[in-house]
Parts: C-alpha cells; sequence; structure tokens
C-alpha cells in the first residue's frame, strides 16, 4: 500500500506506515493522543502486534503532528474528526471491515466520527479514550494561557486559542456514544492519570450499541505497557472475529 499520497481535504500531506497481513478483509486505522505521533511506542507496537495477527494495520499522525503536513497550532479535535473522515473516503469499501483504534483524544475522535459513520467505520477501538474534552483541557492545560504558552510546557506544542476552544465546545463525548452503532471494545488503564478511567465508564454508561466492553488493565497507566500491546491485539483480534 502507497502511503506517500495521503492527504487531507485541503491537500496536507498525511504521514502514515502501512503494516502488511494476510487477512484483507480487515484494516485497521490507528489514531494517537494529543501532542503525539504515529511513532509513538504504543501506536507502533499495536500496529506490529495486528499485524502478527493477520489484521493489516494503518498507522498515522494527524496534520500538524509528527511528519504530516500543517501547523500544530491548528491542530483540534474537529481537524483530527476531518483527517480520519478524509481516511475513510480513502481506504473505506463494502468489502473492507474498517476497526478504528484511537489513542487519548484519538479516542475523542473516534467516538465522534463512528457517530456519523456507521457504515464506514464498522468496529471502534477507544485506548484511554478521552470523553470529558473541556474538563481534560482545563484540567491538564488550564495554567497556560491559549495563544501564549504550551501543552505540558512543550515548546513544540503551544497552546493555541483554536484547540482550546474546539476542546471547550465540544463538551464531551457523549451525545456520540449515545448515537453510536458499532460494536465498541474499551481498554483503560486503572492507574491513567492523564484521562482518568472515569471518563470510560462515563463512555460505557451513555452507550447504547449492543456489542459493547469495556477492559480495565490493573497497574497500567495512560500509555499502557509492552506487555499490554500484545493483549490489547488479541483482544481486538478476538472482538472482530
Amino acid at each position: 500500500m502507497d502511503t506517500s499520497t495521503l492527504k487531507n481535504r485541503y491537500g496536507q500531506r498525511i504521514d502514515a506506515t502501512f503494516h502488511p497481513a494476510p487477512n484483507t478483509r480487515y484494516l485497521a486505522l490507528i489514531g494517537h493522543g494529543v501532542t503525539g505521533n504515529k511513532d509513538r511506542p504504543l501506536i507502533k507496537g499495536l500496529a506490529d502486534q495486528l499485524a502478527m495477527r493477520g489484521i493489516p494495520a494503518l498507522r498515522f499522525s494527524f496534520t500538524g503532528n509528527g511528519k504530516s503536513q500543517g501547523r500544530f497550532e491548528d491542530c483540534t479535535i474537529t481537524s483530527e474528526t476531518q483527517d480520519l473522515t478524509d481516511l475513510l473516503d480513502e481506504f473505506s469499501s463494502p468489502q473492507r471491515h474498517i476497526i478504528y483504534v484511537g489513542h487519548s483524544m484519538g479516542g475523542a475522535v473516534g467516538a465522534l466520527v463512528a457517530a456519523e459513520e456507521p457504515y464506514r467505520i464498522q468496529t471502534l477501538v477507544s485506548l484511554a479514550g478521552m470523553v470529558h474534552t473541556a474538563e481534560f483541557f482545563k484540567r491538564e492545560f488550564g495554567n497556560a494561557t491559549p495563544g501564549q504558552g504550551f501543552m505540558w510546557d512543550e515548546p513544540t506544542c503551544p497552546l493555541s486559542q483554536k484547540a482550546w476552544d474546539d476542546a471547550l465546545a465540544i463538551g464531551d463525548t457523549l451525545k456520540a456514544a449515545e448515537t453510536l452503532t458499532q460494536p465498541w471494545l474499551l481498554f483503560h488503564g486503572a492507574d491513567d492519570d492523564v484521562v482518568p478511567l472515569s471518563d470510560s465508564h462515563a463512555a460505557l454508561s451513555a452507550a447504547t450499541t449492543a456489542k459493547i466492553k469495556l477492559v480495565e488493565r490493573p497497574g497500567e497507566s495512560h500509555m499502557f505497557s509492552e506487555l499490554a500491546y500484545r493483549e490489547i491485539a488479541a483482544d481486538i483480534a478476538d472482538w472482530v472475529s
């Protein structure tokens, strides 16, 4: 699969890496969290493990992140939903079962898009998925001034007014959780101090889809452990089969 030509609706290149596997009926699209990119150990490790279990995987960086084109300051939850929708335009087909796997803010993106795309995302997977977007931004970045400060004091990740306003306007993904109908598999570390486990419980309570499961992982933090990559991939493979 040639990923060099992937672009969003604005013509910005989306950096992606494809992990081939035999079962071409499936394709897992894996999206990262806030300030992340496709080369974070969790994202790469999960793609490797899914491919080992026969599921082709495409890990990608949202525009404005990693080696994708665009400015980080222009990256918002809404812009990431657009990127994901544009990838669905590229890869969705009647013969392909799309699994979207989103970590952290990528999980919020997944819920929002899956609610609008019941026929193009067939399975949704959330890894420490963010639900309360406004609360997250206030809690994690409330001491920084939008347009001047940085996310977690990281100079390469300026906190833009656009990103702040977008997260607060969305508020949470609970309406999306109520609407989506796809099978939904959630994973959350019990010791996550970035996105609390209560976010996944809120999603579980709001969801009305007939097939949903939350896997709580004791002792795991926000980024999960290397051991978890294998077990999460195995659970996903079992879930979609």
